[in-house]
């Protein structure tokens, strides 16, 4: 009969490890502490052993305590040789570095799931980390871009959400308004210019934009999140400042037809959606910027934007909300989760595809989780489901031959 230490012992070495990676190189470093700490206090961890990794500011991957200490926004450890980095691993085992922003490719470890060091100490005999999948609680750029997932997919471990091709689709606004265009999905007018175009011909790139759309305009950098280095230009004198602001950030420019004209405000929808090869969509929630428009100011630092779910629309726009939703999602070719955004015409009620956003804010109080509860699915069985799809969307790709032989 086996002792009460000992089924302990079974249970734990039956737990799903899974490996919480937060914090990163991108603009969005805050915001992805915060979505982990959420995720880190709601999983489940009678089922499943957590190991929290995390990213520096610069670069370095934490574990462990020193992850902690990250979160808890003590910065790195003083001392030094405790940051991974590859080649050291009496100091840290199993790990990989972004080691002064150069990556370090590691060689995929299919048996173990685990980040190898791609050299080892000589006599050395620790193992990686070892974990069954990652969660990458990562925003923006370095993480939401397919640079992380392309790290994951050479190691061969199982990751939530998009894969390369959808999280870099989903990224770039430019790229994803084409693939949108190609599923017929009704979008605003845009116009997308290169930062190298505004600094040899400002007044050609004016006349371009003007050509095609009139003010007001959005000016947003191609390849950025939560609103960053996004502006409204009402007229030609605002347009080239805004468009300096976006190319401070990214190569290519997106200028966006602004919804409703001058004198109405765009209706701001949203919907979360769940699944792999056959997607759900949540209701259909509404948010109320505090300020002109859902900039990061109104998303993280301003009170008073006001979450509306379900929004208040009819049955028959909810509807049309949710299936482009899902049309969408398909379109970038994602998986997992994302969060779908819309412009409705304040007059009209036209529905405009904004873009889609493939890891979203997971705070508990985040609107891709808080969409999900109305619908009928808390936190911490969302958290379980996305980690259940991560597993089976790896299981699908273990099917497919890479040679001949």
């Amino acid at each position: 009969m086996l002792s009460a230490d000992c089924c302990f012992k079974v249970i734990l070495m039956n737990k799903l490890r899974v490996g919480i990676l937060f914090g990163g190189r991108s603009g969005e470093h805050e915001v992805s502490l915060l979505s982990a700490a959420s995720v880190l206090k709601a999983i489940n961890t009678e089922k499943y052993e957590v190991v929290p990794i995390g990213i520096t500011k610069e670069g370095r991957w934490l574990t462990e305590s020193h992850a902690e200490r990250l979160l808890g926004g003590k910065g790195e450890p003083a001392e030094t040789g405790r940051h991974l980095r590859a080649g050291d691993p009496e100091a840290t085992p199993g790990a990989v570095l972004l080691a002064k922003g150069e990556a370090v490719i590691v060689p995929p470890v299919p048996q173990l799931h685990g980040l190898m060091p791609f050299e080892r100490a000589a006599g050395a005999t620790q193992k990686g980390i070892a974990v069954d999948v990652i969660f990458p609680v990562l925003h923006g750029t370095f993480g939401e871009d397919g640079t992380i997932q392309g790290l994951l997919e050479l190691a061969d471990i199982p990751y939530v959400g998009a894969g390369v091709l959808g999280s870099a689709a989903g990224m770039d606004k430019d790229i994803m308004k084409q693939l949108f265009a190609a599923a017929g999905l009704a979008i605003v007018k845009h116009v997308t210019i290169l930062r190298k175009q505004w600094e040899k011909e400002p007044k050609k790139a004016t006349k371009l934009v003007e050509s095609k759309l009139t003010y007001p305009v959005f000016v947003k950098p191609a390849n950025l999140g939560s609103s960053v280095g996004i502006s409204k230009a009402r007229d030609r004198k605002e347009l080239g400042p805004a468009i300096e602001v976006a190319a401070g950030y990214d190569r290519k420019i997106v200028i966006e037809q602004g919804v409703g004209g001058k004198k109405h405000k765009a209706r701001e929808l949203e919907v979360s959606v769940l699944g792999n090869d056959e997607p759900q969509a949540s209701t259909v929630g509404e948010i109320v910027p505090s300020a002109e428009f859902y900039d990061y100011n109104a998303k993280y630092v301003d009170e008073g934007s006001q979450p509306i779910i379900p929004a208040k629309i009819s049955k028959k726009q909810m509807k049309e909300v949710q299936a482009m939703a899902i049309r969408a999602f398909q379109a970038v070719d994602c998986s997992g989760l994302a969060r779908v955004d819309f412009l409705m015409d304040p007059k009209s009620g036209k529905i405009y595809l904004n873009e889609i956003n493939t890891m979203p804010g997971f705070t508990s109080i985040s609107m891709y989780p808080k969409m999900w509860a109305a619908s009928g699915l808390g936190y911490s069985d969302l958290i379980d489901r996305l980690i259940q799809l991560a597993l089976e969307r790896h299981e699908e790709k273990k099917k497919n031959r890479y040679s001949r032989n």
